[in-house]
């Protein structure tokens, strides 16, 4: 079985999947088969800090070392529950990730989450780490960048003022939260440096031991 929370012997699906180091075990049977543990990075941020431009520009800097994916492409109605935090659409992601894990390559998902909303997940047992970097900018900039969005996209000012009070949240709070979340401003910077600054986080995340974590403010 490729999902990681299903058994390949007795076929029991875990509700918290039992990992320890490389190896998955099946509570209900004992079963035990190799399995690949590896970090998760997190690339997230308010809408118009710079994940979407970023993101497709580190496909080629990180190739053959990580993964890169649009977390917004599972967005579907299905996976729209109305519980804080979205968990199934969170916990899917998850598995997902554990399952490209198993190529042997970690997964750098861009997308809006925070600590709170994967570090409860029974899925969270699946990674050695998840590291979160925030592209963040200044309101006026932030701001600046939503209104020139296409109207398709629907960015009135009530959903501008909210994305704002998320950026603001972020640049306060990424200190406290756990694990912390490292920021990266990206309002006066080139497209090429903010590039350049995530893909060097990622390298030397996968490089430092499990839980610790880099600055990039």
């Amino acid at each position: 079985m490729l999902d990681p929370r299903i058994c390949p012997a007795c076929g029991d699906r875990a509700g918290v999947p039992l990992v320890e180091e490389s190896t998955r075990i099946c509570d209900r049977c004992g079963h035990r088969w190799p399995f690949r543990r590896l970090p998760l990075f997190a690339l997230t941020g308010p809408s118009g800090a710079g994940k979407s431009t970023v993101g497709p520009l580190l496909l080629d800097r990180l190739a053959g070392r990580a993964v890169v994916l649009e977390q917004d492409v599972l967005w579907t109605a299905g996976l729209r529950d109305d519980i804080d935090g979205h968990p199934a659409f969170r916990a899917t992601w998850l598995r997902m990730a554990a399952m490209i894990h198993q190529n042997g390559l970690p997964v750098v998902l861009c997308g809006t989450v925070v600590p709170p909303e994967f570090e409860p997940l029974p899925e969270r047992a699946l990674f050695s780490g998840i590291h979160y970097l925030a592209l963040v900018a200044e309101p006026d900039a932030l701001a600046r960048r939503l209104r020139a969005r296409p109207a398709w996209r629907q960015w009135d000012e009530p959903r501008i003022a909210e994305t704002l009070e998320f950026n603001d949240w972020l640049r306060k709070h990424a200190d406290s939260l756990t694990p912390q979340v490292d920021l990266l401003d990206t309002t006066d910077i080139p497209v090429a440096t903010a590039v350049d600054q995530v893909a060097g986080w990622v390298s030397s995340q996968l490089y430092l031991p499990s839980g610790s974590s880099s600055q990039s403010r």
